[in-house]
């Protein structure tokens, strides 16, 4: 059996630490329904799309897309691109209301995942980056991959 303390990636939205500078990083519980949380473990989740929003003292997981759960059938299936609650402390919830709100930051979903056999989603603060900074990101993608190429190949 394997070890319940071990975290295991199910989705992880890659776009988003090219889109936006991620500031802080928060762990936040999901509130879903059995459904959800059979079909999440076998894969089947986006939240390439997903944003993060705080609306009356409560966070909310808004156009991430789990994906119907096929062997429960036609009935009793929940709605793929339902919002979902966010389990975080009244600290965190306040602290992460006040920077989006006076500094203009966002919200973003970064990977979901199962720690300890609970549904967890990792959220990140986070400031868009311009068009200017996507290009230097390539920029030093790209020189770090040639040093790396340069370095194995001397090897």
């Amino acid at each position: 059996m394997p070890d319940p303390e071990q975290q295991r990636a199910l989705a992880t939205n890659r776009r988003a630490r090219y889109d936006y500078f991620i500031k802080e990083t928060f762990e936040a519980g999901m509130v879903l329904l059995g459904s959800e949380i059979k079909s999440a473990r076998s894969g089947r989740i986006n939240i390439a799309e997903g944003y993060v929003y705080i609306k009356s003292g409560e966070a909310w997981l808004e156009n991430a897309n789990i994906a119907a759960y096929a062997p429960a059938g036609e009935q009793g299936q929940h709605d793929p691109t339902r919002s979902r609650k966010l389990l975080l402390s009244k600290k965190q919830l306040n602290y992460l209301d006040d920077q989006v709100h006076r500094d203009g930051q966002t919200i973003v979903p970064l990977k979901v995942y199962i720690k300890n056999r609970v549904a967890k989603l990792l959220i990140g603060l986070a400031k868009g980056k311009r068009q200017v900074d996507r290009r230097n990101t390539i920029k030093e993608r790209d020189a770090k991959r040639e040093i790396d190429r340069a370095m194995k190949s001397r090897i």
